[in-house]
């Protein structure tokens, strides 16, 4: 059972994708920016961020630890302890994150993940699934268990891909 929400996708020009995530976590807001927003929290439960220039227009970039891919680019919008959004071309895009305090007054949060990016249909269906795994692994190390990449597999990764694939019609209800 997963605790994320399934994401959106919604296709413009042909190829341009916009997925959104919202996401309710049970951690104050200045917990989830660390893990979003800094290269100590990234490297928990995304990819490591070396540089990662905290302030609009600084230099980004990112480095998958559960493969090759590293991608390049700039910090293009910078609100701490709200907004912090990376443009890294050519392959992910603009990746947002933006936080806010739950309405409920508990000290939770709500992440509004937005990614837009150029794919393909199959290549939409591989990002849905990793964006859903990494967020899986995020709420993990907000609860203090960090991702030991050393022993990822794709194992995971792929039965949400499956998901996802079975399921491209709007989905009120969905259990992985």
């Amino acid at each position: 059972m997963s605790e994320i929400p399934r994401g959106s996708c919604e296709s413009h020009d042909g190829n341009l994708r916009h997925l959104r995530y919202v996401i309710d976590l049970p951690h104050p807001p200045v917990r989830v920016w660390a893990a979003v927003a800094t290269p100590e929290g990234l490297p928990q439960w995304l990819c490591a961020a070396d540089p990662l220039e905290p302030r609009l227009g600084g230099a980004v970039t990112l480095r998958w630890l559960n493969g090759d891919t590293v991608v390049s680019g700039t910090v293009t919008a910078w609100d701490p302890e709200y907004v912090a959004e990376y443009t890294v071309e050519p392959t992910h895009g603009r990746i947002r994150f933006h936080l806010e305090p739950s309405g409920g007054g508990d000290g939770s949060t709500v992440l509004r993940f937005t990614n837009e990016f150029r794919a393909t249909r199959d290549e939409k269906l591989d990002v849905m699934a990793g964006w859903h795994d990494h967020f899986e692994r995020l709420v993990r190390a907000l609860d203090g268990d960090p991702t030991d990449w050393r022993t990822w597999t794709a194992e995971r990764w792929q039965h949400l891909r499956d998901l996802y694939e079975r399921d491209e019609a709007p989905w009120p209800k969905w259990e992985p």
